[in-house]
């Protein structure tokens, strides 16, 4: 079988791809959503298990896809997970398989994910506080996410990856808390800058919490060094923590982008193909799918929607508008 390429005009290839199997969240956390929610998408207009199979094995099968993560919204409250999971490892053992979650659900199907090929995990989590979590989040759960962290580690979907966004105010002084508990419960940490895809579109560059800053909070109690190893496409610059072997990795989304690198292309939950997390065009494979679409087919519309990828976000250019879709309908 013939693999073509999601190549892109820069000479960019994308290999990862992320899937939002659905726009839903049980959090509500201030930088992404509004307290009372949005409004979700209709469950016809959301991918079967079976569309979002297929698309996934196009994308192994035809045109090079080897990582595929699954996201939301919130990738635990898709009923058909496991399956899903299960079904996308029989495509190709060697693909690497993955899901961003809250981890809310995590400690009662951590084993049943592992068990059907699942390889790693990313929890969100800005805090170890309960007080703070609360605020963050409007939900009183940081007990829960704790436990799913640990039925990971349990289940031996490792290393666990635990991603923070620092906001002013609010966690910003508690980056050094937060690295002290990721080592010592041997978690990856990763701090985000905080990116403008809340759906409120109340982000601002003043707020946020620069890369800089990060590092000049951490470095006030540990020793940072860069890693030797090179980043490549991934989006986290690591830094050994206090001569190693651990690690934090900070991803400077904004302020240090790494666009001429990347390597992912999303899967919206209703079937839309995105080229850049921040994209203001999407290209529709449901339709194709839906039509009687053969793999071919659907595997050319696939190609041409990433030709079109752009240089870079943009959000330094004064003409830059953030996406109509927040993060939770786009997939991490």
């Amino acid at each position: 079988m013939q693999t073509r390429m999601l190549a892109d005009r820069y000479g960019r290839v994308a290999t990862d791809l992320r899937v939002s199997l659905t726009d839903r969240c049980n959090l509500r956390c201030t930088y992404c959503m509004p307290a009372e929610g949005l409004d979700w998408l209709p469950s016809k207009s959301t991918l079967t298990d079976d569309e979002v199979v297929r698309l996934v094995r196009i994308g192994v099968e035809l045109l090079g896809v080897r990582e595929v993560r699954f996201t939301g919204g919130e990738p635990l409250l898709r009923r058909g997970l496991t399956d899903i999971v299960r079904r996308t490892k029989a495509v190709d053992p060697a693909v690497e398989v993955s899901i961003t979650t809250n981890a809310l659900g995590l400690a009662r199907t951590a084993h049943a994910l592992a068990a059907a090929g699942l390889d790693r995990v990313n929890v969100s989590l800005d805090t170890v506080r309960r007080d703070t979590f609360t605020q963050i989040t409007r939900r009183d759960r940081l007990a829960d996410v704790l436990g799913g962290l640990a039925a990971a580690e349990e289940a031996g979907v490792a290393p666990v990856k635990v991603n923070a966004v620092l906001m002013r105010g609010v966690n910003d002084d508690q980056a050094p808390e937060l690295l002290q508990w990721a080592v010592a419960e041997g978690y990856a940490l990763r701090f985000i800058e905080q990116m403008p895809l809340d759906a409120q579109h109340g982000w601002s560059r003043a707020d946020m919490v620069t890369a800089d800053e990060i590092v000049e909070r951490l470095s006030a109690q540990f020793t940072l060094t860069p890693a030797a190893e090179p980043r490549g496409s991934a989006p986290a610059e690591l830094f050994l923590v206090d001569g190693g072997p651990a690690t934090v990795g900070i991803i400077a989304s904004v302020t240090r982008p790494f666009c001429g690198d990347c390597d992912r292309v999303r899967l919206t939950a209703d079937g839309q193909v995105r080229n850049c997390l921040f994209a203001r065009d999407e290209s529709d494979l449901r339709a194709a799918l839906r039509a009687g679409a053969t793999d071919a087919e659907i595997a050319d519309r696939w190609v041409v929607a990433m030709s079109g990828k752009l240089p870079g976000h943009g959000i330094d250019d004064p003409t830059f508008l953030q996406p109509d879709r927040p993060m939770s309908a786009i997939g991490g």
